[in-house]
């Protein structure tokens, strides 16, 4: 959120198609900035669910994934995706946006591990029904579209029953605050309770970047009217030995509310 050009605009102003532009130019345009300023935390073959270092090969929130069907939903440079192909799974790599795909290969190239990879919108997702076993992103598509619970009901389609859907997100309540990581951070400037989205907008008046605001409550009626079964809401703590600053994500801010939230959910067997 660090456009000259940013206001707030009403949450009805802001359609799906603007969204999915918007989205797909940001992150082609920030792709090489985005890899140059977080890929050595990320790595090229490992799975971190947050900005305060939780990796799947300690939480396990996906449970046992060797011989799984896996749809990394916004995968990004496909970091999680190659990791879960390391653990014997069988992951696809999905995301919006060609210039972080570009980004994917050449991680491919430079560790040798190799996943197929989708270009495709996570509002209508090109996979039959039941196709996967488990379905996860961290911080991917889901705080970028304007119908999250349209996304939710379009991964439990693809997930067989039995299967699992896993992903964090920004912690709702980081939406009261500033975004900045010293003190000015600590102050609680927004309603928790205003669904109003961060737009901006470039000087002609296109949504240049977008991010939706939803509640804890918002996100579990969404994954209720999905048919999805919450399993756990995980908060993930700072570490003591973290002192790396994400964005808005500090050890001053970590240590004393939290900034990412993960869903862990599961869709009912038949």
């Amino acid at each position: 959120m660090t456009s000259s050009h940013s206001f707030e605009t009403p949450a009805g102003s802001v359609t799906e198609t603007e969204a999915r532009r918007a989205n797909r130019s940001w992150w082609d345009l920030d792709a090489d900035d985005y890899q140059d300023e977080h890929g050595t935390f990320l790595g090229d073959v490992d799975f971190v669910w947050c900005p305060e270092r939780l990796r799947e090969a300690d939480a396990r929130l996906l449970g046992s994934v060797p011989g799984k069907k896996i749809l990394e939903l916004g995968a990004g440079a496909a970091a999680a995706s190659r990791w879960l192909r390391r653990e014997g799974a069988h992951p696809v790599a999905m995301d919006l946006s060609a210039g972080m795909l570009r980004h994917a290969r050449e991680a491919a190239e430079r560790s040798g591990v190799r996943v197929p990879l989708v270009q495709a919108d996570a509002m209508a997702l090109p996979f039959a029904d039941g196709a996967f076993d488990i379905v996860c992103t961290a911080f991917g598509a889901i705080p970028f579209v304007a119908d999250s619970g349209a996304a939710m009901r379009e991964v439990a389609r693809i997930l067989r029953p039995g299967g699992s859907w896993v992903f964090s997100v920004t912690h709702p309540m980081r939406w009261v605050f500033l975004d900045e990581p010293d003190e000015s951070g600590l102050l609680a400037r927004n309603s928790y309770f205003d669904r109003t989205p961060y737009v901006e907008r470039d000087e002609d008046g296109t949504v240049s970047y977008l991010e939706q605001h939803r509640t804890l409550g918002d996100r579990i009626r969404e994954l209720v009217a999905a048919g999805f079964v919450l399993r756990d809401l995980v908060e993930p703590e700072w570490p003591d030995d973290h002192d790396q600053i994400w964005g808005q994500w500090s050890p001053l801010r970590g240590r004393l509310f939290p900034g990412t939230a993960i869903f862990v959910c599961d869709l009912p067997e038949l």
